[in-house]
């Protein structure tokens, strides 16, 4: 059973790129402070659950609306419809959908989270973009799949890119990558953002798969609408 602890505001982060979209919300988790992540992956995920469902919470989602992805480190990336009712979703590295009231979650520890909102037609998605998901350019196959299913315009789409591991604790720029993908894909980029932090800077603040040797927990990147 997780610690009860009470939620200090730096338990989380946000970015001001998504904060001034009206009608979107979102947070990224920073590590429990009282976790014991000497366990396996699947047992660490379970052990943070009502932890990272509080925070869907508090951003004022339902708690059975939290969607998470069965995560393997690929490029497919499932759509949250009307009728997608498991908490769970189909083994994919991102999530998608233009419904109202779903928060979308997708867990990482050193690869990178990149939000993706279209504040037109009101649809957004998030990707687990790590070294197989960005060889294989997942951020631009959401944007394709933005295009397709919602109608999003590359250009009108906003995309964030949460905190990951960088040189030189990593030998291979995944962020710088993954910019290059965004804007092949069409956007443009002042509506491109980074946070620029490294996950492997603060491991008070971050889970870092590589520096903690596998051993460790998994942040939370949390997207949804509210109306």
């Amino acid at each position: 059973m997780m610690p009860s602890v009470n939620m200090p505001e730096n338990a989380w982060m946000s970015f001001p790129a998504l904060d001034a979209l009206p009608g979107f919300r979102h947070r990224f988790t920073l590590r429990h402070p009282l976790l014991n992540v000497e366990k396996d992956r699947e047992q660490v995920i379970e052990s943070l659950w009502d932890w990272h469902a509080s925070h869907a919470i508090a951003l004022g989602f339902d708690r059975e609306s939290l969607k998470t992805a069965d995560q393997i480190h690929g490029i497919d990336v499932a759509v949250i419809d009307a009728e997608s009712h498991p908490q769970k979703t189909r083994a994919s590295d991102g999530l998608i959908t233009n419904l109202a009231g779903v928060a979308l979650g997708i867990y990482v520890a050193d690869c990178c989270a990149v939000y993706l909102v279209d504040p037109v037609n009101k649809a957004c998605g998030i990707v687990h973009s790590g070294k197989k998901g960005t060889e294989g350019n997942i951020t631009g196959i959401a944007v394709r799949i933005l295009l397709e299913r919602f109608g999003s315009d590359p250009g009108e789409i906003i995309v964030q890119l949460s905190p990951c591991i960088r040189p030189p604790a990593y030998e291979v720029d995944i962020a710088a990558v993954i910019r290059d993908q965004a804007i092949e894909a069409g956007i443009r980029p002042q509506n491109l953002h980074d946070s620029g932090i490294c996950t492997s800077s603060d491991l008070s603040k971050f889970y870092s798969y590589r520096m903690e040797k596998g051993k460790t927990g998994r942040m939370l990147a949390l997207l949804g609408r509210i109306d």
